[in-house]
Order: C-alpha cells, then structure tokens, then sequence
C-alpha cells in the first residue's frame, strides 16, 4: 500500500508517520509540504490513500479534492484539518473524501481511520456523525457560506484570503471573467458588498486561519 502525507507541518507529518510504520502492509510512506507538490505527486505515483489537510501553501485540499475528482483520480482520501468538522467536512465528502479527521484527535482514532479507510470503508468521527444524525431531525439554520456550491465556496476562501481575481483564476484554471462573475454570485448570496467582509466573514467562522 503506497501513501502519501500532504500536510505543511513537518511535525504533523512525522506523528502520522509513526503510526504508520506499524501497518505491515504499506510499502511506501511519501510526504508533500506544498499542494501543487502533493497534486504532482497524486498524479505520477497513484497512491492508495493520501492524508490530506485543508489548510497548505499553493493548492488547499478542496482544491486537491476537486481536481482528483476532475481527473477520475481513485486513490482514497482522508482528510486531517484544524478546521471544525461541520464548517468543512460535509463539502469535502461531496468532493470524494472517505473520512474526515480532526487534527486534536487522539492518535488511536487517526489509527482506525486510517485502517478503515484504507480498506476500502468510510470513517466519521462518533461526535460528527451525531451532528449529521440529528441535523436531520432540527430545524436547519443555513448560515451564508452553506448556500454556495462547490466552485463558490473555493473561489470565497480565496478571496477571503486575500487572492486578487488574477491569481484565482490561474490556481483554478478558470477565466478572470469567470472568477469575476463567481465574486458577484457569492456577494449576492451572502449579502455582502467587498472582499473584506469576505475576510471577517471568513475568520470568525474559522473558514481561513
């Protein structure tokens, strides 16, 4: 089993390699600091299953998440993330990940997911899984990030970034117009006027770091 860590921590990295080099199984363990570097990697080397965190320098994980999706990549994902698991998990399953991790997990249960995943299963931590049981029986208070679709949501985070319209269109591949016309669709939907609304926005609900 090959796998790869994409994550800008060299000490998250290390942690998670030495739970690794308990499993038999693996014949390879390689590492990515940089998301256009795991992305090169994913596509020359096909690895069974890629730890990936959201947060990295270049491509992000939804960025990776969506252009494996894009190019029919089927190596299994797990993503590990200091982000709260309702802010971004449900969007990173539409987008082909098979689990989804907090990083303040006990490395016991990165274990199991990591052995779930890797044969083929799903794995959501007991406290998320309880919120997606139980939101199905709430009344849903949608807040604004939630109504934008996939690309919306991608191309939001880099504004709130601080990305200028140029630079997004040339990481996602897509038009400046294009980039253009998403900016106004996520004002429209959000109810806001400028990037820096975007910004706090995004800050508060722990959507950037």
């Amino acid at each position: 089993m090959k796998i790869l860590i994409a994550d800008d921590h060299a000490i998250v990295r290390e942690g998670i390699k030495q739970i690794l080099k308990s499993m038999k199984e693996i014949t390879l363990i390689d590492e990515a600091s940089e998301g256009h570097e795991a992305m090169e990697k994913i596509i020359k080397i096909g690895y069974d299953l890629v730890i990936l965190d959201i947060s990295m320098p270049g491509l992000n994980g939804l960025d990776i998440l969506q252009k494996m999706k894009d190019k029919k990549i089927e190596s299994r994902v797990l993503v590990l993330s200091l982000h709260p698991q309702e802010q971004y998990a449900m969007r990173t399953f539409k987008l082909g990940a098979s689990g989804y991790l907090s990083k303040n997990s006990a490395f016991e249960e990165l274990n199991n997911a990591i052995r779930r995943i890797a044969a083929g299963g799903k794995y959501v931590s007991e406290e998320l899984a309880e919120k997606i049981l139980f939101s199905k029986f709430e009344e849903k208070n949608e807040q604004p990030h939630e109504s934008l679709s996939e690309r919306e949501f991608q191309v939001m985070l880099l504004l709130a970034a601080g990305k200028p319209v140029k630079e997004i269109g040339a990481e996602l591949f897509i038009s400046d117009k294009t980039v253009s016309t998403y900016r106004s669709r996520i004002f429209n939907k959000m109810g806001m006027a400028k990037n820096a609304d975007l910004t706090l926005y995004a800050i508060k609900n722990n959507l950037i770091q």
